[in-house]
């Protein structure tokens, strides 16, 4: 067996191979309906049994896919900032995470689009558990980051994922998608995690980690979605850490999410690329010699550009303004905007319940509390 066989996607020779086990299976049958919802199941049957490669398959399914999934459940994606990237270029993107699937879908198209080199992306084994979606989260580039084990084979698979993601930087020339934490954004603080930049410097064969980040090019990116369309699934786990409860997931729970995301209403949609780090690795390599502070600096520097650049929806404005008992961003938003978002509250929590409404509203407004400490906007 291969290093990095137990995480990689498929390699293109495998990938006609993975389609014949699946061509037939009713979930492909879903989305192949989902995506082309006026042709013969024969005409996406043959043409996906022709496709050899990744790129291809993304190309001609998934990228179809996620446009059908803008067209039906947004009112559009805008981006700004891909103009700085070049072409034939890998780029490490470290975003903030807000949706199972569609943040980095949605960053791959919109990289497709540019003409950039799209990211293999991290996922997590808990979310692929189905066999169809293993395959088919392997037949879209993904790689899978080992949960659930036991802290010595943990920190092996860690070391593992940190030095395949070395090699697809530096010697595929592809470039990685990764989030800033382990698993979404539930209550709007969009936060680096130390430890998934302490598990990419594991790949690192430089002497000064900001080195081996200088070399990976590393490009914060932020996503901003104007409904978050699992709002009130990211409830019951908000609940159970108010009443300091260990919150254990349903056997579908995953599953459900990742469907709700991609199926449930998103409004607009807005992803930032920034800049990519190099003056400021150099500045936090003369300031610390200790790598763990180092790594903290780090996540502070991915976390301001993140947040600066954070687009705020009226939805944002309007969650604060309730929150706070104020007017202060009256003039962000409409009256119609201010009811349809009331009505979303009504219809998807318990508003008798002043945790749950606090925590919905906190999820909307904290984007506004954080990106003020950068301008002056409370």
């Amino acid at each position: 067996m291969q290093k990095f066989d137990a995480i990689r996607p498929f390699y293109d020779a495998e990938i006609n191979e993975a389609i014949q086990k699946v061509v037939n299976h009713p979930m492909m049958k879903a989305l192949m309906d989902f995506t082309f919802p006026d042709v013969d199941d024969e005409v996406w049957k043959e043409q996906l049994k022709k496709t050899h490669s990744i790129r291809d398959f993304q190309c001609n399914f998934i990228y179809k896919s996620v446009m059908q999934v803008l067209e039906k459940t947004s009112e559009g994606l805008t981006t700004s900032g891909f103009e700085k990237l070049e072409p034939n270029t890998s780029y490490l993107f470290i975003s903030n995470h807000r949706d199972i699937i569609l943040d980095t879908s949605l960053i791959n198209a919109s990289l497709f689009d540019h003409g950039l080199v799209m990211t293999a992306s991290a996922i997590g084994d808990n979310l692929v558990k189905k066999a169809f979606l293993l395959i088919l989260s392997k037949m879209n580039r993904n790689f899978l980051v080992l949960r659930g084990l036991p802290p010595r084979e943990l920190l092996q698979a860690s070391k593992l994922m940190a030095e395949y993601i070395a090699q697809l930087l530096l010697r595929e020339n592809r470039s990685v998608w990764i989030a800033q934490r382990e698993g979404r954004t539930k209550d709007g603080n969009d936060a680096t995690h130390p430890g998934v930049l302490k598990m990419l410097a594991m790949g690192s064969d430089e002497a000064n980690l900001m080195d081996y980040f200088k070399k990976v090019k590393i490009v914060p990116v932020s996503i901003s979605y104007e409904y978050d369309p699992t709002d009130a699934l990211k409830m019951p786990q908000l609940m159970a850490a108010a009443n300091n409860e260990i919150y254990i997931k349903e056997k579908n729970e995953d599953f459900m999410t990742l469907l709700s995301g991609i199926m449930g209403q998103k409004k607009r949609i807005h992803i930032h690329v920034g800049d990519v780090l190099e003056k400021e690795l150099d500045e936090i390599k003369v300031e610390f010699d200790n790598s763990n502070k180092q790594i903290q600096a780090l996540a502070q520097v991915i976390d301001d550009s993140i947040l600066t650049s954070y687009k705020l929806w009226p939805t944002n404005y309007i969650a604060y303004d309730i929150l706070h008992k104020t007017d202060k961003f009256r003039h962000k938003y409409t009256e119609n905007e201010k009811s349809l978002f009331e009505r979303r509250l009504e219809m998807r929590i318990d508003e008798d319940n002043p945790i749950q409404v606090e925590g919905f509203l906190a999820m909307y407004a904290n984007p506004v509390v954080n990106k003020s400490k950068y301008e002056n906007v409370v």
